[in-house]
């Protein structure tokens, strides 16, 4: 094979469609644009536009918000510390700190805090520093011969949420 001898594929290069050549084209007088007025000019832009009458995207009312000042927490619960625990990831002799949950893959990210949740259940005593937990998520620790830590100076963390929801006990 040469360089004067490629080519495209057979089909693969098609030829404009000339529009405006007589009606035996197929293409003819209106040029595939159907009659008169703004659709067949061109720069046309209807999207939304209901003839004058105020689109429906200006009659409905707008819904929900997003609240900004939001805390965002990465969660922790119960059972992935106890089945990280059973795996060996975790050492119940170390205490469980947003730093370790990150390194061991527990959780991706610290957003504004790590709150402990008390989903599954624990059988290993641990000591977890977090920035916020349930209250359930403490009696269970508890209960299992560990303890809960709970920062308070967290970014912007208090006794409550925002939402209202107690972060600590």
């Amino acid at each position: 094979m040469k360089l004067n001898e490629l080519r495209d594929n057979r089909g693969a290069v098609t030829a404009r469609k000339r529009v405006g050549r007589g009606t035996g084209s197929g293409k003819g007088k209106t040029c595939g644009r159907g009659g008169k007025g703004q659709t067949a000019r061109t720069g046309v832009a209807l999207k939304g536009f209901e003839g004058g009458q105020m689109p429906i995207y200006r009659r409905l009312p707008k819904r929900g918000f997003n609240n900004k000042f939001r805390y965002k927490f990465a969660l922790i619960s119960l059972g992935h510390l106890q089945k990280a625990a059973d795996s060996g990831r975790l050492d119940p002799a170390d205490r469980v700190t947003i730093h370790s949950l990150i390194t061991k893959r527990l959780i991706t990210h610290r957003y504004d805090g790590v709150r402990l949740l008390a989903q599954g259940k624990l059988q290993v005593a641990l000591v977890i520093e977090v920035d916020g937990a349930s209250r359930a998520a403490v009696q269970a620790v508890e209960n299992a011969g560990g303890r809960v830590i709970i920062n308070r100076g967290a970014k912007g963390l208090r006794d409550k949420g925002p939402n209202g929801h107690a972060i600590g006990r």
